[in-house]
C-alpha cells in the first residue's frame, strides 16, 4: 500500500528537474557551447516580454522559457530575482502561484527551507490553486510544508487542509494518525482523541504500515477505548494495586479480581501473541479459574518490571497451564490529570516467560 510519504515523493518528482539542474555538474564541451546560445535566447525572450499586448498563454510561455534557461545555466539567484520581480510587478498574472512555486523549489534545492516554507505558505494563503500537468499547486505546497515545517501548530493546519481538500490524493488513514500525534504535541487532547477515533474508523487502520509508528493501531485503540470508559479500576500506585491483587488471590476473592481488571483493552494471551489479537481479548471471569484450585504468587514482582510496567508471577490457575504472569502498567492518559500516572491491571500472560 502506498502511504502519504510515498505519494509525496512521486508528486514532488515533477519538480525535481530544478534540483537536478542546480546540482552543479561539470559542464561538458557541448554544454559550454550551448551557453552562448542560451544567453542569446534570453536577450530575445526579454525583448518579446516587453510587448504589453501579449496573450496570457504566450506571456506564460516566455516567462517559463526564461526561467528554464536560467535553470540550465545553474543560476539559482537569477531564477529567484527574475520570478519574484515578475510577480511583484505583474500582480494580475494568473500564473503567479506557479512562479512562486518555482521560487520555493529553487530555495528548497539550495537548502534554504525556512524561505521555501514562506513561499509555499504564501501560495496557499494568497493565490488560487492551479493545475500544472495535472498536478495541483496547492497540493504540492502542502506536501512540502508538512515535511519542512518545524512546528506542530503549522503541521496541524496542513494535515487538516490535506484531509479536507485532497482526500483522494492521500492516505487518509495515515494522515488522521499523524494529525493526532501533532495534537498531542500541542496538548490538545480532545482534538487528538477525535483524530485517533477517525483513524480507527478507517477500514485499513489495523493493517496499515506507517513509517515510524509501528504500534499506531494499538496506541489509538487503547487511548480511545480508555477515554470512553469509566476508568474506575485504576490505583494511585503500583504498590496499592499489587497489594489489592495479592490480597484478593489469598482470599480467593474472584469478585474483587474481576473488579480490579481493566474494563477496556484487557488481554489474556501467550507471550507470542499480540494483545490486539481478537482472541486475546475474550471476556471471562476469574471465578472460572479460582474454584477448586490452589493459586499462589511470588512475594516480589518479576525482575523485568520497570517504572511503567510490572509483572507478578502466579501459578495454580489451571491443570493445563498453571503459570500466569499478571501484567500491571502505568496509565498514560494526560487528558485526565486525576488518572494519568495511576496503575492498572492490564492483562495476563499465560505460561512461563520466553
Amino acid at each position: 500500500m502506498q502511504t502519504f510519504w510515498s505519494k509525496t515523493n512521486k508528486t514532488a518528482a515533477f519538480f525535481c528537474l530544478i534540483v537536478t539542474l542546480f546540482a552543479g555538474c561539470k559542464k561538458s564541451s557541448a554544454e559550454a557551447d550551448g551557453i552562448e546560445a542560451i544567453k542569446k535566447s534570453q536577450t530575445e525572450l526579454y525583448s518579446l516580454l516587453k510587448n504589453d499586448n501579449l496573450e496570457p498563454v504566450s506571456r506564460y510561455a516566455i516567462v517559463n522559457q526564461i526561467t528554464n534557461n536560467l535553470i540550465s545555466l545553474h543560476d539559482q539567484q537569477g531564477v529567484i530575482l527574475f520570478l519574484t520581480d515578475w510577480v511583484e510587478n505583474h500582480p494580475d498574472d494568473i500564473y503567479n502561484a506557479y512562479w512562486l512555486l518555482m521560487t520555493a523549489y529553487t530555495y528548497l534545492s539550495d537548502g534554504a527551507e525556512p524561505i521555501a516554507e514562506y513561499y509555499f505558505d504564501r501560495i496557499l494563503s494568497s493565490y488560487q490553486d492551479l493545475l500544472v500537468k495535472g498536478n495541483s499547486i496547492h497540493f504540492s505546497c502542502l506536501q512540502n510544508l508538512i515535511q519542512i515545517s518545524k512546528t506542530p501548530r503549522s503541521r496541524i493546519r496542513y494535515f487538516n487542509e490535506l484531509i479536507n481538500r485532497f482526500p483522494t490524493n492521500v492516505s487518509i488513514t495515515e494522515l488522521y494518525l499523524r494529525l493526532a500525534l501533532e495534537y498531542e504535541k500541542e496538548s490538545e487532547w480532545d482534538e487528538a482523541l477525535k483524530a485517533y477515533s477517525m483513524f480507527l474508523a478507517q477500514p485499513d487502520s489495523s493493517t496499515i504500515q506507517i513509517a515510524g509508528e509501528p504500534n499506531a493501531y494499538k496506541k489509538a485503540r487503547q487511548l480511545v477505548g480508555f477515554n470512553n470508559s469509566p476508568k474506575d479500576w485504576t490505583f494511585d500506585s503500583l504498590d496499592s494495586l499489587e497489594k489489592a491483587v495479592k490480597r484478593a488471590i489469598s482470599q480467593y476473592d474472584w469478585k474483587s479480581l474481576d473488579k480490579y481488571r481493566a474494563k477496556v483493552n484487557f488481554f489474556s494471551m501467550s507471550w507470542k501473541q499480540d494483545e490486539m489479537d481478537p482472541n486475546a481479548q475474550e471476556e471471562f471471569s476469574m471465578r472460572n479459574f479460582m474454584r477448586g484450585n490452589r493459586v499462589r504468587y511470588n512475594k516480589e514482582l518479576d525482575a523485568d518490571s520497570t517504572a511503567s510496567e510490572a509483572y507478578l508471577r502466579t501459578w495454580g490457575w489451571s491443570q493445563y497451564v498453571s503459570v500466569w504472569y499478571l501484567y500491571f502498567r502505568k496509565v498514560n492518559f494526560p487528558q485526565d490529570p486525576d488518572i494519568h500516572g495511576n496503575w492498572e491491571w492490564a492483562g495476563i500472560y499465560i505460561g512461563e516467560k520466553l
